[in-house]
């Protein structure tokens, strides 16, 4: 069983040179000259990775999530209450005498069946399931440091950079999808997707906070590069098993599209823009996506016999949100 120990006044670089093995850059399979390029990588193009992976995180977002300011450590089979196997039949202290004592991860308890705030009702509440904007803002008001949490820059952080509006976020996501690449931990991984289910279904977010959700997109990107680093891969992006992250970033961007359409509300979103295209580009070209909503969805099928036949399919309904999918906001 697979597990870390990270404690260092060192900094991240630090860190990286003592407690990890080098980082290896995966190359196309039977292809020398690849190999050997990854081979012969200039050491500061393998720190540049790394620190575009850890940018967010600091040792307070440390501690709190492994839950000791003394020692940070994380194995395999650390687990978030939220992520726990319940045994049917068998109490919490039974389970641990058949499994074991699992260590307790300090996840940030994203609630994605409540996503609005207690009290609200009707039309408030049925907005607040369909844009999560208002978890997304109650967790980082929860979570960021002490100061002026409305200001985009809140103070300086243990490692001397400014800390702006949805760093904890950030961060939590850097500790999950590192935790997943180096021990497969099943906890971080679910942390991780419960990360991408918040962020990319938000819409007034975005149009006040766009330099937190460019931020995020450049983040995504740089992961999702990584993914291959494992061999069989880190995450599923087959048809079946990317279907979760290919419907959020379809959504997402229907939302970028929605927001350009809108008069003044322009202003901030460029960058967003930017960086999804770039999501955008990498995924099309690694996975053969299609994140835009272009397809031929009903037209005439020339059968053998030369007839003509109308044809439509509903198969994207449920992916696109229309049709009998759409969503409806109900005045009561």
């Amino acid at each position: 069983e697979g597990e870390t120990f990270i404690k260092s006044k060192g900094g991240w670089k630090e860190v990286y040179e003592k407690n990890l093995t080098p980082y290896r850059q995966s190359a196309g399979a039977g292809s020398d000259e690849n190999d050997t390029a990854a081979a012969t990588k200039p050491e500061d193009d393998k720190e540049g990775a790394w620190e575009g992976l850890t940018s967010h995180i600091t040792s307070s977002i440390l501690t709190r999530f492994t839950k000791n300011d003394e020692e940070w450590s994380i194995s395999s089979a650390s687990s978030g209450v939220q992520d726990r196997d319940e045994i049917p039949g068998l109490s919490a202290e039974q389970v641990r005498d058949v499994i074991g004592e699992e260590k307790e991860l300090g996840m940030l308890g994203i609630d994605l069946k409540r996503t609005w705030r207690e009290g609200a009702v009707g039309r408030e509440r049925t907005e607040g399931a369909r844009d999560r904007s208002w978890l997304l803002t109650d967790l980082c008001e929860r979570y960021q440091s002490r100061g002026r949490v409305g200001d985009e820059v809140v103070r300086k952080n243990d490692g001397g950079r400014e800390e702006r509006w949805g760093d904890v976020i950030l961060g939590q996501m850097e500790v999950c999808f590192l935790m997943v690449l180096t021990l497969a931990n099943y906890s971080c991984l679910e942390e991780w997707k419960r990360i991408m289910a918040l962020v990319l279904t938000c819409e007034k977010s975005v149009r006040v906070r766009s330099e937190f959700f460019a931020s995020f997109l450049r983040l995504l990107r740089q992961q999702l590069e990584r993914t291959d680093d494992v061999e069989g891969g880190l995450l599923d992006m087959s048809d079946d098993g990317g279907a979760f992250l290919k419907a959020l970033l379809k959504r997402f961007k229907r939302t970028l599209g929605q927001i350009s359409e809108s008069k003044g509300d322009e202003e901030g979103i460029e960058d967003v823009k930017e960086e999804f295209e770039e999501v955008d580009t990498w995924v099309k070209d690694q996975y053969r996506w299609e994140l835009g909503d272009e397809f031929v969805r009903s037209g005439m099928l020339e059968l053998e016999d030369g007839e003509m036949v109308p044809m439509e399919t509903k198969e994207l309904e449920g992916e696109d949100e229309s049709g009998e999918y759409a969503p409806v906001v109900v005045d009561l």
